[in-house]
């Protein structure tokens, strides 16, 4: 049985969430991560690439309200509160790097947490409607999160923010050390909610892949924006195909058969191949 039922996902927000970026500046104490980064999330599902340090993790930190924010940004045309909890009420949720579940509860402990906004009949129909889209689920109900695989808890994760019913869905490094079949299903995961109206926005090492189901990718490169487009031009694009994939640029008429994962060195190639750029 695999862990999601190949139909479109029932859980999540009715209105499809549009996500404006204007001017974003964020980091930690003294240490700017994001200079000025501005960008547009569309219905759908958005890759966001980069190497180590790019920050990626950062811009999402601050869209759900964990790190300050200067700048603009804008749900579906209105300000973006910049506390959690009136970001998740706007129908904004993230899954973090590390899955972050509470190891010594069960399953279904773990997803009511996630449905915590709504009233207890609401919160049993999601709950019953998060076994629907995770059958899988329906196995493990009473088992400790601490006690499953990393995959298992991930999955556990991705249902827990669904039982929020968000418009938009943050995931970060979603596939991180997990085996390569768990990390297809995951990604489908990722292609089937934003199918059913969820819009997607994705951290991903895994570049390939990444961009095989998703609909537009942007790439940062130490705080900024170096290159963004459609999903199937980026992965056909020598630049980045040269500094993400391994392969060289005069190849890129050939098929993408490198290993995917980001290399953390700086990807300077972005900043000089203007014609390369898709922006």
């Amino acid at each position: 049985m695999m862990w999601f039922e190949p139909t479109p996902f029932v859980l999540g927000g009715t209105t499809r969430a549009h996500l404006q970026v204007n001017g974003l500046s964020a980091g930690y104490g003294a240490f700017l991560v994001l200079r000025n980064l501005s960008l547009e999330i569309k219905p759908g599902l958005t890759v966001i690439l980069g190497p180590n340090g790019a920050g990626k993790t950062t811009l999402l930190k601050a869209l759900s309200g964990l790190i300050a924010r200067q700048g603009e940004v804008l749900l579906n045309g209105e300000d973006l509160p910049t506390k959690t909890n009136e970001i998740v009420q706007r129908g904004m949720a993230l899954v973090a790097e590390g899955r972050q579940l509470f190891p010594q509860m069960t399953v279904t402990e773990n997803l009511e947490l996630g449905g915590w906004l709504c009233s207890k009949a609401e919160r049993a129909r999601r709950m019953e409607q998060a076994f629907v889209d995770f059958p899988k689920l329906r196995e493990r109900t009473q088992q400790l999160a601490g006690t499953m695989s990393g995959g298992e808890q991930q999955m556990v994760a991705v249902a827990r923010a669904m039982m929020s019913a968000p418009r938009l869905l943050m995931l970060d490094e979603p596939s991180l050390g997990l085996a390569p079949k768990m990390v297809d299903e995951l990604l489908a995961i990722a292609r089937r909610i934003a199918d059913a109206g969820t819009t997607v926005l994705m951290v991903e090492q895994n570049v390939k892949k990444a961009l095989a189901v998703a609909d537009r990718g942007y790439v940062l490169e130490r705080g900024t924006l170096v290159a963004s487009g459609p999903a199937a031009l980026l992965a056909r694009s020598s630049v980045i195909r040269e500094a993400y994939l391994g392969a060289a640029a005069n190849e890129s008429t050939k098929a993408i058969t490198t290993q995917p994962t980001v290399r953390a060195e700086p990807v300077e190639a972005l900043r000089r191949a203007q014609g390369e750029r898709v922006l």
